[in-house]
């Protein structure tokens, strides 16, 4: 069989008969048959795992978790439907019980006594005594936690949530979450599958009815049962994950008899990570236990075990199995192994001929899915399904692999499979003499030889793309390099598991980007490009820039990339040599990311702290006895801060606006920081409307930035302004102790900056892209400097504005403070809320106003109403005329 299979010409891996030799042929100890000779003797090398952790119960647990949680947040919130329901199940209670013939306290019995003793008679007679304790400890840890959720709920729950989980009987409501069903849905749930165990089965079907019973005579409330029945579950799978189960992978003979289904007559299978690594033999910390490596012959369905290392392991020493180095003779099968979550043998077998097995685990497969389905719900333009059996993740490899092989891409030859136990082995021709990228000598990548190398990786996925297949996984051990008895070097592509077939033109360019990132990480930067740019049209290298990012690359090569600093920025410089045209900054490929989660729940959780802790009767009836004059004030000076910013805008703005349209952009950003941390949506809005108009991007950050540096800056200035000239006898008073703590953090804050070397540096290095990209657009107008005061007047306005609409808040309840201590409360408190990194700074904001006016001696009741009073009519209130102006900017092709 032609390594190249479709690939073209150029001869592969030599196939010729090659039983085990060296280090290899000791290991095996009874040699490998000669072709031709009795094949029903196999000699299979192994670390068998007679039990593993199932990562689907870690999985079962966080569900169990969340279920529990979501069930007591719906007896609260829908506390009238779940009770509801209830009792529409009761009001069939008298006829249902006129139909059973068996009382319930009989059924009750059933389920205390007969259900435990025949799981646990079965599984003796099973000789699984092991699992006979396990199900124990998971009965009394579901009872134990049944107890505990019932004295917490009594102590610590709210009026609502125990009605919730309370039924009325004898006059009286009562708490009711059996523990008993927590006990029996543990020791179930560890007892084994239900498809494999007749006594398991027939129990829940039991308990299933004794719970509806119970539920529609009014002894339980069905939140209860809920609850109940996920403790139990949560037990039972947190002791299977901490013992671990009986694994079912298949093993010795199963494994045989696998390999015989695929249409192969094995003599000899040895696992390739048992023989991948060299153990020194003088640490005696690296020897490998005589039990760690497993010798057995299997002939029939006779397993007959072999001393480890079969007596040729000597020269190990006493205690110690060889594990000789085949690294170098071999490096394919080691990468092969590398490159994914399956177990690899190498396969001998009676024509003489070498080829690697490759088994999928039932097990494995869980976590596989679950990368797969969550890395297609977080990028663009990847397939969203996944194989979720063990049987579609088989197919799927299958078909991606004869897909690959038709396309002409140099990819080993998937010959045969074969199904046993809880595992499939896929049988494949083994790529002898060739070696991963990331094994590959850096003398083979230098000269026209490494080009030709290059070229030949560029070749191998443009073929695949040309039939509509990607990849989505390329890492250094997937590119494996072979050269021909001529010397000439070809390239295999493996590892095709999470590629995809009539893939998008995204999922393309997702391929090309790892590509580059890889063959860069072992070239660099400019001559992977140079090799790309030979091999690829500019549209596609184009397509590249916006890529370049972290996200797009598989893990192996991601950590890669982090570790080599500075590489995708090289990446991108080289890219715009040579393409000066070309746009490198990053495209939005996620749909959303760890700040997007950060947001969404610290929203959550402030809604909540809010909803929960706001007495909204006490908060309208203080703001209806505020003076509609001061809050009707308080509102106007808000909006004047639209002004303000639509004329800082507007003066920075290397186009000429329209004011009347920048003010519609401020009233937009109102209604855009409802999905914004605070400060970013304006900011958003007006680079969109510069764009919008033929600003190019540089230009438009610059002055996006600049817009914000200013107001920084006169924010500052204000606050020293008005300390000077606020109040009477401003020049010879000391400050307040409000304005003296927040300029004795200031100035605390800026002396730690200058002289921790370390916080210097970290200063700076935060300044200074910032920096960076504000000066040439500062530069410019320092030049003209009318447009300059009319920005920093803009920006007096808006910061004004929002100080003197906090003033006649404060105003509206009666109460005063010194200008300059609402001024420092506000822009000190405002910074802070702004930090937490919520939709317009939601709870902190309000946090710290109100810490801030309680600290300068506002009573605590006042100082929350007049800082709800300023979020109303500057946040809030605001909402609906921010929307407005977005749908008419929107309308008009502004934004």
């Amino acid at each position: 069989m032609s390594g190249a299979s479709a690939a073209g010409p150029a001869p592969g891996p030599s196939h010729d008969s090659q039983p085990p030799t060296g280090p290899l042929q000791a290991l095996l100890a009874g040699g490998v048959p000669p072709p031709g000779a009795d094949t029903d003797l196999v000699r299979v090398v192994d670390t068998p795992e007679s039990r593993v952790r199932h990562p689907s119960d870690m999985l079962g647990m966080v569900s169990s978790a969340l279920g529990i949680a979501l069930v007591l947040v719906l007896s609260v919130v829908a506390h009238a439907t779940t009770e509801g329901v209830t009792q529409d199940v009761q009001s069939f209670s008298s006829l249902l019980a006129r139909i059973l013939f068996v009382p319930v306290a009989v059924l009750e019995g059933l389920i205390t006594l007969f259900v435990p003793a025949a799981v646990l008679v079965e599984l003796g007679i099973r000789r699984l005594g092991r699992q006979v304790v396990e199900s124990i400890c998971a009965a009394a840890l579901g009872l134990l936690l049944g107890v505990v959720a019932v004295v917490t709920i009594s102590r610590f729950g709210s009026a609502e949530l125990v009605r919730g989980l309370s039924v009325f009987t004898d006059g009286s409501w009562t708490l009711t979450v059996p523990g008993y069903v927590s006990a029996i849905a543990g020791l179930l749930t560890t007892a084994g599958p239900r498809t494999r165990r007749r006594t398991v089965r027939w129990s829940w079907n039991v308990l299933y009815l004794a719970l509806f019973i119970v539920l529609i005579t009014g002894q339980v409330s069905l939140p209860g049962i809920l609850v109940a029945l996920l403790l139990g579950r949560l037990a039972g799978q947190a002791v299977q994950y901490v013992s671990g189960v009986r694994s079912e992978r298949a093993y010795g003979g199963d494994l045989v008899t696998a390999v015989r289904r695929a249409g192969f007559r094995p003599t000899a299978l040895v696992r390739v990570r048992d023989v991948s690594e060299a153990v020194d033999a003088e640490d005696p910390d690296d020897a490998v236990p005589d039990d760690a490596v497993v010798s057995y012959d299997v002939a029939g369905d006779v397993v007959t075990p072999v001393a480890a290392g079969g007596g040729a392991a000597s020269s190990a020493g006493p205690g110690r199995t060889a594990r000789p180095d085949t690294t170098s003779s071999d490096p394919a099968a080691v990468a092969l192994t590398r490159s994914g979550d399956n177990r690899v043998y190498a396969l001998f077998t009676d024509d003489g001929r070498r080829r690697d097995a490759v088994v999928l685990d039932g097990d494995r497969q869980v976590m596989t899915t679950v990368q797969r389905l969550w890395r297609a719900l977080r990028l663009r333009g990847l397939e969203g399904r996944a194989a979720i059996s063990l049987k579609a993740a088989a197919e799927r490899i299958a078909l991606l692999s004869y897909a690959a092989s038709a396309a002409g891409v140099r990819t080993p030859r998937l010959e045969g499979i074969g199904v046993a136990d809880d595992s499939v082995v896929l049988v494949q021709e083994h790529a002898r003499g060739a070696v991963s990228l990331r094994d590959l000598p850096d003398a083979r990548l230098d000269g026209e030889r490494g080009d030709a190398v290059l070229a030949e990786a560029w070749e191998q996925v443009r073929r695949a793309h040309a039939a509509g297949l990607t990849h989505h996984a390329l890492t250094p051990d997937v590119v494996l390099v072979h050269d021909d008895t001529r010397g000439d070097p070809h390239v295999w592509l493996t590892g095709w598991e999470q590629g995809e077939i009539a893939s998008s033109t995204l999922s393309r360019r997702l391929d090309l980007t790892q590509m580059l990132a890889l063959l860069a990480l072992r070239v660099g930067a400019r001559r992977a490009l140079a090799s790309a740019v030979r091999a690829l049209p500019d549209e596609d290298i184009a397509a590249i820039g916006p890529l370049l990012q972290t996200i797009a690359l598989p893990s192996p090569t991601r950590t890669e990339v982090r570790q080599t600093k500075g590489l995708l920025d090289e990446l991108r410089e080289a890219l715009v040599e040579r393409l000066p045209q070309a746009d490198v900054q990053p495209q939005n490929i996620t749909r959303f990311g760890a700040r997007t989660v950060l947001m969404v729940t610290l929203t959550i959780v402030a809604v909540a702290v809010i909803v929960t802790t706001m007495n909204f009767e006490e908060i309208a009836a203080a703001i209806a006895e505020a003076n509609p004059w001061w809050v009707a004030g308080a509102f106007l000076l808000g909006a004047i801060t639209w002004l303000g910013a639509a004329l800082t805008f507007t003066a920075f703005s290397p186009e000429r606006l329209p004011l009347w349209r920048a003010t519609l952009t401020q009233m937009a950003g109102s209604f855009v920081a409802l999905a914004a941390p605070a400060g970013i949506g304006p900011a958003a809005l007006n680079l969109r409307m510069l764009t919008r108009r033929g600003v190019g991007t540089p230009m438009a950050l610059a002055t996006v930035a600049l817009v914000q540096v200013s107001q920084f800056v006169v924010t500052v200035l204000l606050l020293v302004v008005l300390s000077m000239f606020s109040g009477p006898g401003g020049l010879i008073e000391l400050p307040s102790t409000t304005v003296l703590l927040a300029i004795s953090g200031v100035a605390l804050a800026v002396v730690a900056t200058l002289l921790v070397p370390a916080a210097r540096r970290w200063a700076w290095e935060k300044a200074r892209p910032t920096l960076e990209q504000v000066w040439p657009r500062l530069s410019q107008m320092l030049g003209q400097p009318g447009r300059l005061a009319l920005g920093l007047g803009g920006n007096l306005v808006m910061t004004l504005g929002y100080v003197l609409a906090f003033d006649a808040a404060l105003a509206a309840f009666g109460q005063s403070l010194n200008l300059i201590d609402v001024a420092v409360i506000y822009l000190v408190g405002n910074a802070l809320g702004a930090l937490v990194p919520t939709p317009g700074g939601l709870g902190g904001v309000e946090g710290a106003l109100t810490a801030g006016l309680t600290a300068a001696g506002i009573p605590a009741s006042i100082a929350f109403s007049v800082t709800m009073l300023y979020r109303v009519v500057t946040y809030w209130g605001r909402v609906p005329i921010g929307w407005v102006a977005m749908r008419y900017l929107e309308r008009k092709g502004e934004l």
